[in-house]
This record gives structure tokens, C-alpha cells and sequence, in this order.
């Protein structure tokens, strides 16, 4: 019986390490991509913004599918890592691109402009869905 659990133990301490990876990840994510911007998503969430919710849930998203993909297609923590840092960096530049045909982006989010924040959230999860098909290992 041990000897059909040990892929079992085996496959459970590869799942905690790639889950213990990207949770770290997208911690990490929350904290710089909530830095970068001009309005503060999580007060903003709590003062019930739908501008804001929508556009970092997309944010979110749009990291995390990426993520989820190189965690599927690659078998080392150390590339989903590498590859989660890339993923970060792509949905800054998504918000950063997006400010120039929009230079109030922030500003119309913090007004509660839900068109603005289904934009961003959208745009994020494109560029993640791309982020994610351009990911070779």
C-alpha cells in the first residue's frame, strides 16, 4: 500500500511548492501593481467601486493566467517564477500603454467610471490570455 502513495506524497509536495510559489506571486503582484497605479484599488474596493473591482479583478486575472499556464507546462518552480515575474511586468505595461490614449485613466476609475474600469479589466485580461499563449519554457 505505501508504495502506491508515494506518487501520492511525491506529486503533493510538487502541488505545495508551485501553489506556495504563485500564491507568493501574486501577493507580490498586488503589492507592486497597487503601487504603480495612480488610484488605490483595494480602498477604493471597499468603498464599493465597481470601476475599481472590475478593473482589478482583470488585472488579476490577466496575471494569473499566465501563471496558471507556465505552471501547467513547466516542470521547476525557479521558471514559473522567472516566468510570474514576466507576467508581472506585461500587466503593468498593459496599465502603462493604456494611460495614453486615456491619461485620466485613474482618475475616471477613482471617479467610479465603470466604462474606464471595464477597459483596464479587459485589456488586462487580454494581455494576459496573450502573455500566456506567448509563454515557452
Amino acid at each position: 500500500m505505501n508504495l502506491q502513495l508515494a506518487p501520492f506524497w511525491t506529486g503533493l509536495s510538487q502541488f505545495l511548492l508551485f501553489f506556495v510559489a504563485a500564491v507568493a506571486l501574486t501577493l507580490v503582484f498586488v503589492v507592486i501593481y497597487t503601487r504603480v497605479t495612480r488610484h488605490n484599488e483595494l480602498d477604493l474596493i471597499k468603498q464599493n467601486s465597481m470601476a475599481a473591482a472590475l478593473a482589478f479583478s482583470g488585472s488579476l486575472i490577466g496575471f494569473a493566467l499566465p501563471l496558471a499556464s507556465i505552471m501547467i507546462h513547466t516542470p521547476t518552480v525557479i521558471q514559473v517564477v522567472m516566468w510570474g515575474l514576466v507576467s508581472l511586468i506585461v500587466q503593468i505595461l498593459v496599465y502603462l500603454l493604456l494611460r495614453l490614449p486615456m491619461p485620466r485613466l485613474s482618475e475616471r476609475i477613482d471617479d467610479g467610471e465603470t466604462a474606464a474600469g471595464v477597459w483596464l479589466g479587459a485589456c488586462s485580461i487580454v494581455g494576459g490570455i496573450l502573455n500566456a499563449a506567448a509563454m515557452t519554457p
